[in-house]
């Protein structure tokens, strides 16, 4: 899954690294430990625009509802968007690219490291990742508009099997275009631009310390790399 992520890049650099031509109207700042249900930068075609992180489900009937829905689909799976009620119109209709610098995984399960060591994932050449998400806008009875996105997740792969049993679905520059295409809805299609042969190429990832934990900490000093003991070995 992906339950917290870093942007560190400043708006223009992101424009330049998406190639878009359309700025939102007000400048978020670089977050460090971006939690669900915050306002985030989404990419939708030559546009960056901004909406919360966690898909409102269409049907919440006010916002107490909507927030609660939010906090329970800040993450999409890959094997069933296309069939989930909140999620798959969005998926049809709605795609769009996350930006980050890099996202914070909790170890699980037995393997590299102890169970809930902070670990945290960037690309290897320091360009910003760009999540698959999907988006929607929902209104609320009042008529207040609110943007709201959700990030794909699969299976993980490779070294980073051994630290969680999901990733985000990173998506590589060539696929950018038709992911961000409306025009492109026969979910099929949709579907196969999900299956990357190498999802794990370019990352990197290593062990940090605890303070990510608290939603109250920020800074560069989060991503900073700790020295861990030996694993160990319970048989």
């Amino acid at each position: 899954m992906c339950g917290r992520f870093a942007l560190s890049a400043m708006l223009t650099d992101i424009a330049e690294e998406f190639s878009t031509t359309a700025m939102p109207e007000k400048t978020l700042p670089v977050d460090w430990n971006i939690k669900p249900t915050q306002d985030i930068y989404i990419i939708k075609n030559q546009s960056i625009d901004i909406a919360s992180w966690g898909l409102i489900a269409p049907w919440s009937k006010d916002s107490i509802q909507a927030l609660r829905s939010q906090s329970q689909a800040i993450n999409a799976r890959s094997e069933s968007v296309h069939e989930k009620p909140t999620f798959r119109n969005a998926f049809r209709n709605r795609r769009c690219l996350v930006p980050a610098s890099g996202y914070y995984e909790w170890a699980t399960e037995l393997g590299r490291y102890k169970t809930k060591q902070p670990v945290f994932i960037s690309r290897d050449d320091n360009k910003l990742l760009a999540f698959a998400g999907i988006y929607d806008r929902w209104i609320s009875p009042e008529g207040e508009i609110r943007d709201s996105v959700a990030i794909i997740t699969r299976d993980a792969v490779g070294d980073l099997a051994k630290v969680h049993n999901r990733m985000p679905l990173f998506l590589p520059r060539e696929r950018w275009s038709d992911w961000m295409d409306s025009e492109l809805t026969e979910i099929e299609e949709v579907r196969s631009l999900m299956n990357i042969p190498k999802p794990d190429s370019h990352l990197r990832f290593w062990p940090v310390a605890s303070l990510v934990n608290s939603i109250r900490n920020n800074g560069a000093d989060l991503i900073a790399p700790v020295e861990l003991g030996e694993p160990e070995v319970l048989f």
